[in-house]
């Protein structure tokens, strides 16, 4: 085990602070958002989406499971899946982060009215859980391929994290301590070998022990990261272990398989594990499987999961745009593991994976109203949506329309406690640097900061449009006498300048350093280029070969069937990139030809004997949009790759 030197600033109310390394994000009150394209999604969820997510599990009655076992009147039916307690969980998690960022008075009753019906709930010895372990219900742990009961407490766990670091013990710390003692006891090594079908508990245990300082707690998650990979579970049907990450243990495998949130929620609690354990080959392991599944896994949204059967990741390069699963868990999940390899190593690249990952993956899913939600987040939808129902919970995860509730309602409360920690993603500080204390920002958004630094207070005040505007402007209100400022440059971002204390310059993608001493009165100006740029996928994406795609910054835009007149559809269009591309609001104009006139073979397969040699139609300009926005003025067709002329 390593022995940590004593921080030289309290740790940060964060979702994530590993005991080591000298690198640490920032907590809720250390950057407040004002306005802007963050600041608006956090106060719509601040005022929408945590009210919306506790009104329907009251009405469906997934609240009130708790109740039942408090009344010890478990033997009718149970509403909701069997892991439907974790959602509770999540939304308790966000309450949490978000009366730590506002200490809004109704944030908080909400939280200790849901912390007592939970309380209530649990058995003397520690387990909790409404669907296991009592009068009329299956026995506990019967069911650990499918049961979801150690990743249930995985949440609650976190959710506790929250508390502690924003509040300090309470009820809730108090309830989670108790459900993780008893895991320790029934897991431990004496104990069930066994490990369970959904990981999350890993992630939960290890940062739970970090909150409370427990080494028992990280231990027990190393032991279940351990475990896994060995063929254990029980198989479901139609699924293998990969489907599960039980084919092969973490250290081992070469890239991301099976279920994507599945895989991702278990990849993070390794690195927390290997991080605490000065394991370097369990780090090295999980940073080669980032590598590999970004490289030939992953969606130009960032997102993750090629695949409906089983919400999984596809084979190398098996990346269908029409089929594209990409969950918003699955997106949450990439961030989670992406922000703790930061941690570890400083590696620009996974900061780069985060932001892709915001705004075109976790920005996509909440409504401009933020009552209703994607869950897959498709790159192509071939025909305009109209299934989803306004006022009722929706079966099917995909279709095209943002809705309400689902049946599986794991997206809408994980985006609610992303939204509420956003700003610990911001920016990290890293002690004891040759400058002191050097902070870098990772990702733009308008806000007051105020960091505790070893020698002092940093106090910037940055003002963006980021990122429907390159600029991003950086006022030094305070600073100590040493400390250091870097900003991150993506990698799409060929030609930005910086402006500082040293005059203009060019700066590459990755870090810029700003020079010169920090002042009070110092402004700092970071240009990044947000014209429009085709950008081409790999060739061995057969899915989208003879197909380019079109971004601006971070986001990535797309053709809406809304835009085009009603002789056309998006099929038919071919896109002309011989000349440039026209920036049009937020968006861009792209010159297109429609396909040339086809003839067809009724009662035959959909195949010629030569290719097409009609002429192509009139050239028109078609208008693409930031894909975050899609299907937000109706059903749409949609699709982000369009093919060439």
């Amino acid at each position: 085990m390593h022995h940590h030197a004593p921080r030289s600033t309290p740790p940060p109310a964060a979702p994530v602070v590993p005991l080591g390394g000298g690198r640490r994000g920032i907590g809720p009150d250390d950057l407040r958002l004002t306005g802007g394209f963050w600041g608006e999604l956090q106060e719509r969820n601040a005022n929408a989406t945590l009210k919306h997510c506790l009104e329907w599990m009251e009405r469906l009655g997934w609240i009130a499971n708790f109740d039942r076992v408090a009344d010890g009147d478990t033997g009718g039916p149970r509403p909701g899946w069997q892991f439907s307690d974790s959602e509770i969980y999540k939304l308790a998690e966000a309450l949490a982060w978000e009366y730590g960022r506002t200490g809004e008075t109704w944030v908080n009753e909400a939280l200790e009215a849901l912390t007592g019906r939970i309380a209530a709930a649990q058995d003397e010895d520690g387990y909790l859980n409404t669907c296991y372990g009592h009068a009329g219900q299956p026995g506990r742990y019967s069911d650990l391929s499918s049961g979801h009961e150690l990743y249930c407490v995985g949440h609650l766990l976190q959710a506790a994290v929250a508390r502690v670091r924003t509040v300090g013990e309470d009820k809730l710390v108090d309830v989670a301590r108790r459900a993780a003692d008893h895991v320790c006891r029934e897991f431990g090594p004496d104990g069930n070998p066994g490990i369970c079908g959904h990981p999350e508990i890993e992630v939960g245990l290890a940062e739970f022990g970090r909150a409370l300082g427990e080494p028992r707690y990280s231990e027990q998650a190393r032991v279940f990261v351990e475990r896994r990979g060995r063929g254990t579970l029980a198989p479901i049907a139609l699924l293998d272990a990969s489907y599960f990450q039980d084919d092969v243990p973490v250290r081992e495998a070469e890239v991301w398989r099976g279920h994507a949130v599945r895989a991702l929620y278990l990849a993070a609690g390794a690195v927390d594990v290997a991080v605490d354990t000065g394991d370097a080959a369990l780090l090295a392991a999980v940073e080669r499987q980032w590598a590999r599944s970004v490289e030939r896994r992953t969606y130009l949204t960032g997102g993750m999961g090629s695949r409906h059967q089983d919400e999984g990741f596809g084979e190398d390069w098996e990346l269908p745009p029409d089929r594209a699963y990409c969950e918003t868990c699955a997106g949450i999940a990439s961030v989670m593991v992406s922000w703790r390899l930061h941690l570890a190593t400083g590696d620009v690249r996974y900061a780069d994976l985060m932001e892709r990952t915001f705004y075109n993956v976790i920005a996509a899913s909440p409504a401009e109203d933020g009552r209703s939600f994607f869950y897959a987040n498709p790159l192509h939808q071939r025909s305009a949506a109209a299934d989803v129902r306004p006022d009722a919970v929706n079966p099917r995860a995909e279709g095209g329309v943002r809705a309400p509730w689902f049946d599986v309602s794991c997206c809408p409360t994980n985006l609610a406690r992303t939204l509420a920690s956003w700003q610990a993603y911001a920016a990290t500080v890293e002690e004891n640097t040759a400058e002191g204390d050097t902070v870098s920002l990772l990702q733009y958004a308008a806000g007051e900061m105020r960091l505790a630094l070893a020698e002092g207070e940093l106090a910037l005040r940055i003002a963006t449009e980021y990122p429907h505007a390159g600029t991003v402007r950086i006022e030094v209100v305070d600073a100590p006498a040493r400390s250091g400022l870097r900003l991150r440059v993506p990698h799409w971002a060929d030609g930005a300048t910086l402006s500082d204390g040293s005059g203009e310059r060019d700066v590459e993608p990755g870090w810029a350093d700003v020079r010169g001493p920090l002042a009070p009165g110092a402004v700092i100006v970071l240009e990044l280029p947000t014209a429009p740029r085709l950008t081409w996928p790999d060739e061995r994406i057969d899915a989208v070969r003879g197909c380019v795609a079109v971004e601006r910054g971070p986001l990535v835009l797309c053709a809406e069937s809304v835009d085009l007149p009603p002789d056309q559809s998006l099929e038919d269009m071919r896109v002309d990139v011989s000349g440039p591309l026209r920036a049009e609001g937020d968006g861009a104009l792209v010159r297109t030809r429609s396909a040339p006139a086809r003839t067809e073979s009724p009662g035959r397969p959909p195949y010629r004997p030569a290719p097409p040699t009609g002429d192509a139609g009139p050239e028109r300009e078609l208008r693409l949009i930031p894909y975050y926005r899609w299907a937000r003025r109706g059903g749409s067709a949609m699709r982000v790759f369009l093919p060439l002329a």
